[in-house]
């Protein structure tokens, strides 16, 4: 007798499967294989990015960077050049102007002409040092770059600022967020958690003022490049300084109260543009008593772009000191 054939156990639903198997099977076969050639690809790309990094996108991005920050460098030193040969300047009075938006304590806006170029000012008002020109900080608690995009950095800051008015006198902590931008010569700060002040901010502006916009007869220079146009490079660059700081307690006290406050705050504002004209005109006198000299800039206390960075960094390392102490 002849073997009998063997039977299959697989069902109708079996065949099936398989029936859909080596239908899709192929298909699935050539998609894993374009996935994994694309993904080869993809790393060779990358790593012929990561070769070339010096001639890359990054390396590009860090170059026009720093050629951004040595060229306003260069403008700075012949703004300053010109402030050298002629150093005389009339100081003038800062414009404090108090309104009361409904719900809040106050709105200040102070307004004032500087004798110094815009970098030059905006320098000395975002230095991390600057508690020794304005004499309201008593002390920087804590400093940390959040963003740092070369021209534009976001800093979190915490300080004790001091306030006076009339025969009274005290400190009040502050922690902003201070959103800085060189290219427009800005700086925006804003209250980061809410206590005592429910809402605390303003920002400064520094635009340029064409001094010596006489020399350019009847023309009236809109720009930069209008005014070093009809001045042949010789006219004198100020700047047009605006505070503006708007103040909400959690409770708007009722008067006399609020009249206090208002006093104080507005007292505040006006030293810390006072401070800002004692520095600029200390800077000028500076330039007078060195007239001919050709020093170094740092002689008379002009604070550098690149000066800034390093005093960043001395901070950062500061902190990091501070930090190891607490935990030993």
């Amino acid at each position: 007798m002849g073997k009998a054939a063997p039977v299959s156990n697989q069902g109708p639903d079996t065949n099936k499967r398989n029936v859909v198997s080596s239908v899709f099977d192929p298909a699935l076969s050539r998609f894993v294989g374009l996935s994994q050639k694309l993904n080869a690809c993809f790393k060779s790309h990358l790593k012929n990015l990561t070769a070339d990094n010096k001639q890359g996108i990054g390396s590009s991005w860090w170059q026009d960077r720093e050629t951004s920050s040595s060229s306003i460098q260069i403008d700075l030193e012949k703004q300053l050049g010109n402030w050298r040969e002629n150093p005389s300047w009339t100081e003038q009075t800062p414009v404090i102007k108090v309104s009361i938006p409904k719900g809040s304590l106050c709105n200040l806006k102070a307004s004032v002409n500087v004798g110094l170029p815009p970098d030059a000012v905006y320098n000395i008002v975002i230095d991390p040092d600057n508690r020794r020109v304005f004499k309201n900080i008593k002390e920087v608690m804590s400093r940390k770059v959040v963003v740092d995009e070369g021209l534009r950095q976001v800093v979190e800051v915490e300080q004790a600022a001091l306030w006076r008015f009339l025969w009274w006198s005290g400190t009040i902590s502050v922690h902003v967020l201070v959103d800085q931008n060189r290219a427009d010569h800005s700086m925006r700060f804003k209250q980061v958690k809410s206590g005592f002040m429910k809402r605390f901010e303003g920002s400064w502006k520094v635009k340029p003022l064409f001094v010596d916009e006489d020399m350019c007869d009847r023309l009236k220079p809109k720009t930069v490049e209008e005014y070093n146009r009809c001045t042949g490079g010789k006219g004198r660059i100020g700047s047009k300084v605006t505070l503006d700081q708007l103040i909400q307690p959690a409770i708007v006290p009722p008067p006399p109260i609020s009249w206090y406050l208002r006093g104080i705050t507005a007292k505040t504002t006006e030293m810390l543009i006072n401070d800002l004209l004692a520095e600029t005109g200390r800077i000028r006198r500076g330039f007078a008593a060195t007239a001919g000299d050709t020093g170094d800039s740092d002689e008379q206390g002009i604070v550098k772009s690149e000066d800034i960075k390093e005093r960043w960094a001395k901070h950062r390392r500061t902190s990091r000191r501070r930090r190891r102490k607490d935990l030993w």
